[in-house]
């Protein structure tokens, strides 16, 4: 009897490995046919949403694929190809149509115009022509010859349009020529080029095509195509400021594809440019003029108060307060006011140092001929107008060692060569005066 039982407790216990043998055998492959399943309903699910372009008889697309697959493939993930919006929707044109070129029958425009992009857009685009980023831009390279009387009359309604585009325009420009300008200057000022049809402005400059990301629009990057270098380093600033350091060691968890004017604290931990200058956040709604928060003309060789800088300053509180008190915003911005007046006072102690050799007739009319010239302008366009980037954009290097040491040394080499153009011409400072 005993000898039994043994045998039956061995024929059990085998028969039980036999049965977990089985489900390993049926389940797992069953278990793993589902889960493939599920994925590939997902991933079939996410590329069709990413593809719904590359499936469609559109011809543009039927062609474009075949010539140009890499645009068709950028527009397929965008947001425009999910709301049915065409390529003949931004692209086509009438006959006659200013620009445009004739292609497979049809007229188009190679790049779609503000004027195209204002029929969905229309607040955005009325926005932009109200901007910095709009003809003030393009003048400051141009200049306003062969604007025309409605382009001017955009212009001056524009705050930046006090200040005389012919005057102010970047003698550089015409300097150096076409053939570097056109990868330089142009590459950035274009932002606000008149089009054939009238309309002002290239949206595609912050929008990259054909994608339009919403990510991409959003992230300091893209605002790094243009304010970089000497005499806007807005990108480098904000990289060394502590709002940088918390986007590089954080900004992958943010909510990048956040749905416009509903962004909070909890989606941005802290601002990227487009938070503080554009995007709706806090109390501050979504704006297309990137000067409608700011309170200084910070670009100028002596800055002033913007019109409706009080309305300015509220705006952008309103995203500061979503983070800090509005105790430390106030000191902050009491202390970052001390510093532009501070800078305005060295500029003008520039212009009163070269005063004597102008008077004296040594200086030319000419910009960019003279020695003097060059460190004249570096004062305020590279370091003058850095270290008031700096301050207000917590950047304490940018402040001090390319902004206000660079002052201090311009202004010793100004007074050095005025007094040797005054020596060799027999005059004295006094004497000039």
């Amino acid at each position: 009897m005993a000898e039994s039982d043994q045998n039956l407790r061995g024929f059990l216990a085998s028969s039980r490995l036999l049965i977990i043998g089985l489900l390993v055998v049926l389940v797992v492959p069953a278990l793993a046919f589902l889960i493939a399943a599920i994925g590939q309903s997902v991933s079939g699910e996410s590329s069709e949403a990413q593809r719904v372009v590359l499936d469609s008889s559109n011809k543009c697309v039927t062609c474009h694929q075949r010539t140009t697959p890499g645009i068709v493939e950028q527009y397929s993930k965008s947001t425009m190809a999910a709301a049915n919006v065409t390529c003949q929707n931004c692209h086509e044109v009438e006959a006659g149509y200013p620009g445009a070129k004739e292609h497979h029958g049809g007229y188009v425009l190679t790049v779609p115009t503000t004027a195209k992009c204002a029929t969905c857009h229309q607040n955005e685009a009325t926005q932009f022509n109200s901007s910095r980023h709009g003809l003030p831009a393009y003048i400051a390279m141009w200049g306003a010859e062969g604007l025309s009387e409605a382009h001017l009359a955009l212009y001056q309604s524009i705050p930046e349009g006090s200040f005389n585009p012919d005057r102010m325009r970047n003698a550089l420009f015409e300097i150096e020529g076409p053939a570097i300008t056109k990868f330089a200057c142009a590459g950035c000022h274009d932002i606000g080029a008149p089009a054939a049809d009238g309309s002002v402005g290239q949206c595609q400059e912050c929008h990259l095509r054909h994608e339009f990301s919403l990510e991409q629009a959003r992230k300091p990057e893209t605002c790094n195509h243009c304010h970089i270098g000497p005499d806007h380093p807005q990108y480098e600033i904000y990289i060394e400021s502590y709002h940088g350091i918390a986007y590089l060691t954080g900004g992958e968890d943010w909510n990048w594809d956040a749905e416009p004017g509903t962004l909070t604290v909890q989606d941005f931990p802290a601002p990227t440019c487009a938070t503080c200058h554009i995007s709706g956040f806090g109390g501050a709604p979504t704006t297309h003029d990137v000067g409608d928060r700011l309170t200084w003309y910070l670009f100028a060789p002596q800055s002033a108060r913007r019109p409706n800088w009080e309305e300015n300053m509220t705006q952008m509180q309103a995203v500061c307060t979503e983070c800090h008190s509005q105790s430390f915003v106030d000191e902050f911005y009491q202390d970052a006011d001390a510093l532009v007046e501070e800078i305005n006072r060295r500029v003008a102690l520039s212009d009163e140092t070269i005063a004597p050799a102008r008077d004296a007739g040594l200086l030319t009319e000419a910009p960019f001929d003279q020695p003097i010239d060059f460190v004249h302008f570096d004062l305020w366009h590279h370091w003058g107008r850095t270290a008031k980037f700096g301050a207000w954009m917590g950047g304490p290097d940018y402040v001090q060692w390319h902004g206000a040491y660079e002052i201090l040394r311009d202004q010793a080499e100004l007074e050095q060569i005025v007094t040797e153009l005054l020596e060799k011409s027999g005059l004295s400072a006094a004497e000039s005066e």
